[in-house]
């Protein structure tokens, strides 16, 4: 490790192999579609080709590591944002025949829900989305966050709550 941070260019390519197989299992844990765990992990250990002079030794080597693998782990999440998000669409299933009104009311409830998560603190709408609508876990999202697993809960209580106020006054839609 001290080579490469040393500028060894060897060393940085032996700590890369050597620690790439640990990247990729945390980025798979966290992250549930396989294309976004290997972004993720290529990510993190670019980010540890460039910032490994930013590391002071204060933690171990896989610690920091670890947190690089988190942060690059968030960023996929916080790129793909809505593009993961499921849409309020009819289900053939269920309405084999969709009318004009049918599709107004969607179109109003899907627009009432984005409005909603818009007027919710920005890290209680991440919660709400990652939690309710990706389905992630309390300790995935504490671990793609890097927030403590019961201030999630607190978030996802407090952003459920919200948005059923903001629903029922007709705040938002």
């Amino acid at each position: 490790m001290r080579r490469a941070k040393d500028g060894d260019e060897r060393a940085l390519q032996a700590l890369c192999e050597r620690h790439a197989p640990r990247v990729e299992r945390l980025a798979k844990r966290l992250l549930d579609d396989p294309e976004d765990a290997r972004d993720a992990a290529q990510d993190a250990l670019a980010k540890l080709c460039v910032k490994l002079g930013q590391f002071r030794g204060e933690a171990a080597f896989s610690t920091w590591l670890h947190r690089l693998t988190v942060n690059a782990c968030r960023d996929v999440v916080d790129r793909r944002g809505a593009c993961r998000l499921v849409p309020l669409e009819y289900d053939a299933r269920v309405a084999p025949e969709p009318s004009p009104a049918r599709e107004a009311e969607l179109a109003e409830l899907r627009a009432g829900l984005r409005a909603g998560l818009a007027e919710l603190p920005a890290d209680q709408a991440r919660v709400l989305v990652l939690k309710d609508v990706l389905g992630y876990s309390f300790r995935q999202i504490s671990d793609a966050s890097g927030m403590p697993v019961g201030t999630a809960k607190c978030y996802a209580h407090r952003a459920r709550a919200g948005m059923r106020e903001l629903l029922e006054e007709g705040a938002v839609a």
